[in-house]
């Protein structure tokens, strides 16, 4: 089963914002910085995980487990809703990727256990402070 490590992050609450993909497939490790532009953090939490569902997606992963710090993103997709309308339509957007794999499994993990996918988001948002 593939493992991928997501988180999102905000420098500011909206602010510039990035995501962090860390992904463990086969013994082999991918990491994406994906800049994302203005947007609040739990946007971008929900954001990495489309952008991860696509890379996995495209990478043609038939089982992943995804591992997000991220309560807003992991209580949204077991419950399959949000009272967040702005959140909704990723919501809706990551529901539909996830019916794409034959297994799909989504668990919160403490921060300390993200620091991969954390680290990347960071990043991400540095680029494009220094564009």
């Amino acid at each position: 089963m593939t493992e991928v490590f997501i988180d999102g992050a905000s420098a500011g609450n909206p602010g510039l914002s990035g995501a962090g993909i860390f992904i463990k497939h086969e013994g082999n490790v991918e990491s994406f910085e994906i800049e994302l532009g203005m947007m609040t953090n739990n946007e971008a939490e929900f954001h990495a995980l489309i952008k991860a569902l696509e890379i996995c997606q495209q990478s043609r992963f038939s089982s992943i487990q995804v591992k997000s710090d991220s309560t807003a993103v992991v209580g949204a997709i077991d419950k399959k809703y949000t009272k967040n309308k702005a959140q909704r339509q990723l919501l809706h957007t990551a529901l539909q990727l996830i019916e794409t794999f034959d297994l799909f499994f989504i668990d919160w993990i403490p921060s300390k256990q993200n620091r991969a996918a954390d680290h990347l988001a960071r990043q991400a948002i540095l680029k494009q402070k220094k564009q």
